[in-house]
């Protein structure tokens, strides 16, 4: 008995050890940043995560994608994953991710409706304007004076894809490159959707990519309501435009953004066999 209560201490004292050593040799693991940004737009304090890459360097200039739903418990990190993987095995250049940490989704990602419906369940809705001017006139301007910064992309889902549907058709200018994916544009009886043709005219043609995306597997209206989008931006005669579209065949609304980002950025940067 005696014997055993040894080899048992025994065992406990070398576990120990093993643990005490193994602790003396932690250090955090550091992604990038987190930084707030008091806005005067919209009188609240926003939480930005900010992925810099691995070889990052202050003094060069990097693409940067600013991510809607981008909190740390939503989007952020697997899209930062992502965004690592074709760092390094397609021909994207390093880039910036701003995860744009949400308060109320539903109250910046949406416009005005008089659907009563919708006021009910959505009862802080209807302040869209707002969140873009934040977007446009506090934040890109807070990034920039930041970073050094080249072209831009916005990433929205779902609602965050109606916002970025909003922001293509009513102020295209303010990125670069839109993936735009399940865009909630049932929201408000379509009527974005509705205005789209009109919108576009207004638009300068000047270079740009658009990625539409939605799941097979979604609801019958939101898969029309995206193909009618890439129809109506196809039709749109932007001729400096790219405009893609890609039905995922496996996905629904829960599955679909992290497979569809991949293909998306797939079409902008295709795998090469290393010369």
């Amino acid at each position: 008995m005696i014997k055993k209560i040894l080899i048992f201490c025994s065992l406990l004292f070398a576990f120990q050890t093993m643990v005490f050593a193994q602790n003396g040799n932690v250090k955090p693991l550091t992604i990038g940043e987190i930084r707030t940004l008091k806005s005067k737009v919209l009188n609240e304090e926003r939480t930005l995560n900010i992925y810099l890459p691995q070889n990052f360097d202050k003094t060069k200039a990097h693409p940067v994608i600013y991510l809607l739903d981008g909190s740390m418990n939503e989007d952020f990190i697997h899209v930062v994953g992502l965004l690592q993987f074709f760092n390094q095995m397609y021909a994207m250049p390093e880039t910036i991710v701003v995860g744009i940490a949400n308060i109320d989704r539903k109250k910046d990602f949406t416009f005005h409706t008089d659907l009563k419906d919708l006021q009910k369940d959505y009862p802080t809705t209807g302040h869209s304007a707002k969140f873009i001017n934040f977007l446009e006139k506090e934040l890109k301007p807070y990034i920039e004076s930041q970073f050094k910064t080249t072209d831009t992309y916005l990433f929205g889902q779902s609602l965050g894809g109606l916002l970025a549907t909003e922001i293509l058709l009513k102020k295209p200018e303010m990125f670069d490159n839109y993936f735009i994916i399940s865009p909630s544009l049932w929201w408000d009886d379509e009527s974005l959707l509705k205005q789209s043709t009109q919108l576009l005219s207004k638009s300068a043609d000047k270079k740009k990519f658009v990625y539409v995306s939605v799941g097979k597997g979604e609801h019958k209206v939101m898969v029309k309501d995206a193909e009618d989008l890439f129809d109506i931006l196809k039709k749109s005669n932007k001729k400096n435009w790219t405009v893609e579209y890609k039905m995922m065949e496996t996905d629904n609304h829960a599955t679909i953004l992290h497979r569809s980002l991949y293909e998306g950025l797939v079409k902008l940067f295709p795998y090469q066999e290393p010369k």
